[in-house]
C-alpha cells in the first residue's frame, strides 16, 4: 500500500489546476499533516484557492507530537518539517514536497520524495491525463516555479517534447 504525505504547494497546484483527483487515484492513502492543514486554511482566510482537506473523505489528517518532529531546518516552514517528520515515523510512505530544500532534506533522510511535476508524470503514465504540458502551462500562470532545465525534462519524460 503506498502512503502519501502531501505538503501544501503540492495540494494547491493540484486542487488550483483541477487535478486533485490525482492523488487518490494514484495513492493508496493520502495524509496530511497540521502543519499543512493549517497553512491550507490560513491561506482560504486570505482568498486563496486552496483545498479544504475535511472535504475530502480519502485525506487523512495526522496530528504529530512534538517529541517526534525532526530537528529545526532553516529554511524549512512548519509544514515541511511536518510531512518529513511523519515520512521518518512511517517507513514505505513518501513526501509530496515542492520545494529544493526540503526535497534535498528528504534524501538526506533516506525518504522517498517526489512532488507535483512526479504526480503528473505517474498520472499521464496511468493514463489519468492526456498532456502534462497544458498542466505545466497553467502551473506557470499560477505562479509555480520550475527551471526551464526542468521543464524540458518533465516533457520528454512525458514524450511531449
Amino acid at each position: 500500500m503506498l502512503e502519501v504525505i502531501a505538503d501544501t504547494s503540492v495540494m494547491q497546484y493540484l486542487f488550483q489546476t483541477n487535478h486533485l483527483f490525482l492523488l487518490p487515484s494514484l495513492y493508496d492513502n493520502v495524509v496530511l499533516p497540521d502543519a499543512v492543514r493549517d497553512e491550507l486554511e490560513t491561506g482560504q482566510t486570505l482568498g486563496i484557492s486552496l483545498p479544504k482537506p475535511g472535504d475530502f473523505e480519502w485525506i487523512q489528517l495526522v496530528c504529530i507530537d512534538e517529541q517526534s518532529l525532526v530537528p529545526q531546518i532553516p529554511g524549512l516552514g512548519r509544514g515541511e518539517r511536518e510531512v518529513l517528520s511523519l515520512a521518518v515515523n512511517r517507513p514505505g510512505s513518501v513526501a509530496l514536497l515542492d520545494d529544493g530544500l526540503a526535497r534535498q532534506y528528504a534524501k538526506r533522510l533516506k525518504i522517498g520524495v517526489t512532488g507535483t511535476l512526479g504526480v503528473l508524470l505517474k498520472a499521464k503514465q496511468y493514463g489519468l491525463i492526456v498532456e502534462v504540458g497544458s498542466v505545466l502551462k497553467a502551473l506557470n500562470q499560477l505562479g509555480f516555479r520550475v527551471s526551464e532545465e526542468t521543464r524540458l525534462g518533465v516533457l520528454r519524460l512525458a514524450a511531449e517534447a
